[in-house]
């Protein structure tokens, strides 16, 4: 055998004991938790044979502790490139059966390689995050790992998708880089996040809690918003990533990819005819509308469990992908309230910075009212949506299904906050407030001082009813462009986006504004 066949040999040798990360036992351990391992995770994202790895061989430099005689494979964390639906992409995926995946210098350094790489090739970075949180062993350098991580999180944030999946224990400083990601996906009862866990808790406050409770997938999804999406295990986790990334451009220089999709761009709907209930005070599911307006019925739902006031998410109108922020009547009449603006908030910036045209559907009665909302800061809250509306340059279509009133109607996209086109149902009510509030405050002394008060506020209600509770007084002031049939809105809706999706627009340089956060 010559010297090159020996070479080759040892590289063999060296790539198997690599691939064998924490050994047998550890890696029976986690698929006995029904855990992927690392590799077997970036094997079920990437597209078959298309995973390329890069430094395999890292390996530490601590010397304390004994660490100096402690080999941890590609130092516990899996990196490089391939392909996700023909499309490429960045990753690293923590190999939690590696001293338990455990964050040091090197570790960090090479995530901060192929996120690096990302930018420059501008394609998404995924994040599989898997670990017992810094290597104490390491120290400081653990933590300069982590810092360095942030600093390009922060980077890369509007020039490439970012998304974490959260597929095992991210605790202490480990959550922040999730949290500056733009999506954070997490795996119910076998991933959770917290800053603090259920032992400090106790220690510090006598609080008894359990890992799920206190920070588990639901918990996430349904109580803080840090999550936007609760999976059943990994598999289902990763499929979510590829659906997640086939509606998103690879960087923020190019538009979202279009699909033939097959639904015809004239279909009509009769069924939006009725949707919409006699009584004004009857609710209805927000999402039929969605369902039946889009391509396919197909309709991808960031944060579904969290803030359900308020609908976001991703469909295609005639193959050209759209996010769709919607209010919806069943939960809270549709009302705005902190967590609704915050969720809608942050779905705009992504949106806007990546390209993605949005369709804003609204029926809202207004700000959610209560001491709580006001001394918890609905007005510098709500003031965000307001913002990012007005600082949003991509196309903006709206579409007024009901009511949609006072601080809220503006706050939903209306025309002076630029949206681009502005349809309304002839169900539509655009006013300062409903009519039974508008009769009290305008007409309050004639009604107390007639003969009959039940009558004549009755009268009074009408009145304002047949002045504004209708699309028609905007419409003539040109603040809604076409009242529409609700059965012609998808063709209307289409039509829209085709014309303005070769939109351009620009503002005043400047380094960024001062958002109300």
């Amino acid at each position: 055998m010559g010297i090159v066949e020996d070479k080759i040999k040892d590289l063999r040798e060296r790539e198997k004991k690599a691939l064998q990360m924490g050994g047998e036992k550890a890696v029976a351990m986690q698929r006995g938790k029904g855990k992927m391992t690392a590799r077997e995770r970036l094997d079920y994202l990437f597209d078959p044979g298309t995973f390329r790895e890069i430094d395999m061989f890292v390996s530490h430099r601590c010397n304390n502790f004994g660490m100096e005689n402690v080999d941890v494979p590609s130092d516990a964390v899996i990196t490089g490139h391939g392909l996700v639906e023909g499309r490429p992409v960045f990753a690293f995926s923590q190999d939690f059966t590696t001293r338990a995946g455990s964050l040091g210098e090197m570790h960090a350094k090479k995530i901060c390689k192929v996120m690096d790489l990302a930018v420059k090739a501008g394609v998404p970075f995924v994040g599989l995050n898997d670990s017992g949180g810094a290597r104490i062993q390491e120290g400081v350098d653990s933590l300069a790992g982590y810092g360095q991580i942030f600093y390009r999180n922060s980077l890369a944030s509007g020039v490439i998708p970012q998304i974490s999946a959260i597929m095992g224990p991210t605790a202490g400083g480990a959550v922040y880089s999730p949290a500056m990601t733009d999506f954070i996906l997490m795996v119910k009862n076998s991933s959770y996040m917290f800053i603090a866990g259920p032992n400090v808790i106790k220690a510090v406050t006598g609080e008894e809690i359990s890992f799920e409770d206190l920070g588990g997938a639901m918990a996430h999804n349904e109580k803080s918003g840090s999550a936007h999406f609760a999976c059943e295990n990994d598999a289902d986790a990763l499929d979510h990533t590829k659906k997640l990334l086939s509606f998103l451009p690879s960087n923020n220089m190019e538009d979202p990819p279009v699909m033939p999709t097959g639904d015809d761009p004239r279909r009509i709907d009769p069924a939006l005819d009725a949707i919409i209930p006699d009584n004004p005070n009857t609710s209805y599911d927000m999402k039929d509308v969605i369902h039946s307006i889009v391509d396919n019925g197909e309709f991808f739902e960031p944060h579904m469990y969290f803030a359900k006031n308020v609908i976001v998410g991703y469909a295609r109108l005639n193959g050209r992908v759209i996010g769709i922020i919607a209010n919806q009547p069943k939960v809270l009449a549709g009302c705005l309230d902190i967590d609704a603006t915050d969720k809608a908030t942050r779905f705009i910036r992504f949106c806007d910075a990546f390209n993605i045209p949005l369709l804003t559907i609204a029926d809202v009665p207004g700000y959610l009212p209560g001491s709580q909302q006001e001394w918890n800061g609905i007005i510098r809250h709500g003031a965000k949506l307001l913002w990012c509306y007005s600082e949003a340059t991509v196309p903006k279509l709206l579409l007024v299904t009901r009511k949609d009133y006072g601080g809220s109607y503006l706050a939903m996209c209306s025309r002076d906050l630029g949206a681009d086109m502005a349809f309304a149902w002839p169900t539509a009510e655009i006013a300062v407030m409903g009519a039974e509030g508008a009769a009290n405050v305008i007409h309050i002394k004639e009604i107390d001082g007639a003969p009959d008060p039940v009558a004549k506020r009755k009268e009074k209600i009408k009145e304002y009813q047949e002045l504004f509770s209708n699309p028609y007084c905007a419409a003539s002031r040109g603040y809604i462009d076409a009242v529409i049939a609700p059965r012609d809105t998808r063709p209307r809706l289409i039509d829209a986006l085709e014309i303005m999706c070769s939109k351009r627009e620009q503002r005043p340089p400047k380094k960024h504004g001062n958002i109300p956060m």
